[in-house]
């Protein structure tokens, strides 16, 4: 190399650098936080409805997830957001009246076995916040289980929130329960009403608040394709029509389609959890396979299994088949011949 190419400015030389040489200006962080911002309204909502027991078991999720998140992750991986959404999104698949202890516990187990134990962000075959909700589900059954009632003064305590760890007290908190909708339709054959269930005025986890608000911020964040839409249409679809050819096989048995589709925590599973983009294929066929695999399942569980609930179960039940679903669906090479057919071609 001479002086005068010495001499070149930095715009002036030929730069090379290894692929990807088109980037994409979203990072991780921006999309979580997108993600995270997303949720602010089904959170207001949840609010509304719950009180201040909400915010108060939000935020213990997110400090327990957040917190393993810092004192186990890599070095700066607290900022990315991964780990306060997974704290926000378990909060939203837990009772209002539930112990604090327990969802700082869930969130922490959330990040630490559903996450850190498999490498990180990007490593993980599930989705962390269902790994904490299954724990909290085979640690504490009956807190789980157990639903305020959305007809308290919206300041009270809706249950035990402040009961001493690992004690059952209830810190002096009389509580009023309430059976969710798949609960009162499974035990008791009794149906609510849709619209109910559409602006979320029944009692339940604090996501199952307004299902038309959560398609609608699901819309937002399909619209910036921080989301797969395939996956939570298809697995809507899918529950529409198995549900619905069951109500037209015996409407007085089985439940009518909408009730399947805004009953229980399906929307804020098919928006929120089904499409985390770790446990999700990357294909968009292997997307339909996995929205329809989801669908089946939460009918089926619903209605033949012995919970009256199964988005979690389905959907981390179909976290497993996504390395295989995506082995089977990737594109054909562009060039590329199989080696058989090479024999073959050989041959002749």
């Amino acid at each position: 190399m001479n002086g005068k190419e010495l001499a070149l400015s930095p715009e002036d030389r030929l730069l090379l650098t290894a692929s990807p040489h088109l980037k994409s200006p979203d990072s991780t962080p921006k999309i979580m936080w997108h993600v995270t911002a997303s949720l602010v309204p089904v959170i207001l909502v949840a609010v509304y409805y719950f009180g201040p027991s909400a915010v108060y078991v939000m935020a213990a999720a997110t400090i327990g997830a957040m917190g393993t998140e810092y004192l186990f992750g890599p070095k700066k991986s607290l900022w990315d957001g991964s780990a306060a959404i997974t704290g926000i999104l378990l909060g939203l698949c837990l009772p209002a009246g539930f112990p604090l202890w327990m969802a700082f516990l869930g969130g922490a187990f959330g990040v630490g076995f559903g996450k850190l134990v498999f490498g990180g962000l990007g490593q993980n075959p599930f989705n962390p916040a269902l790994v904490g909700r299954a724990f909290l589900q085979a640690a504490f059954p009956t807190a789980i289980t157990t639903w305020p009632s959305g007809e308290m003064a919206w300041g009270a305590i809706r249950g035990p929130n402040f009961a001493i760890p690992l004690l059952s007290g209830e810190a002096g908190v009389d509580v009023v329960t309430a059976a969710t909708p798949l609960g009162l339709w499974k035990f008791e054959g009794e149906l609510t009403e849709l619209l109910g269930l559409v602006i979320g005025r029944t009692g339940g986890s604090l996501g199952e608040t307004s299902g038309i608000l959560i398609l609608i911020c699901g819309g937002y964040l399909a619209a910036r394709k921080y989301m797969n839409w395939r996956i939570p249409f298809g697995i809507l679809l899918t529950v529409f029509v198995f549900a619905e050819a069951l109500y037209l096989i015996n409407g007085e048995v089985y439940p009518p389609p909408f009730f399947m589709l805004f009953s229980g925590g399906l929307m804020l599973g098919a928006v929120y959890m089904a499409t985390d983009m770790v446990t999700s294929p990357v294909t968009n066929l292997g997307s339909w396979i996995y929205a329809v695999g989801i669908g089946i399942l939460v009918v089926l569980i619903r209605i033949w299994g012995g919970l009256p609930e199964g988005v979690m179960y389905a959907i981390l039940f179909m976290n497993a088949f996504v390395p295989f679903i995506d082995r089977a669906t990737q594109p054909k090479v562009f060039g590329h011949t199989p080696p058989q057919k090479k024999v073959e071609e050989a041959k002749a």
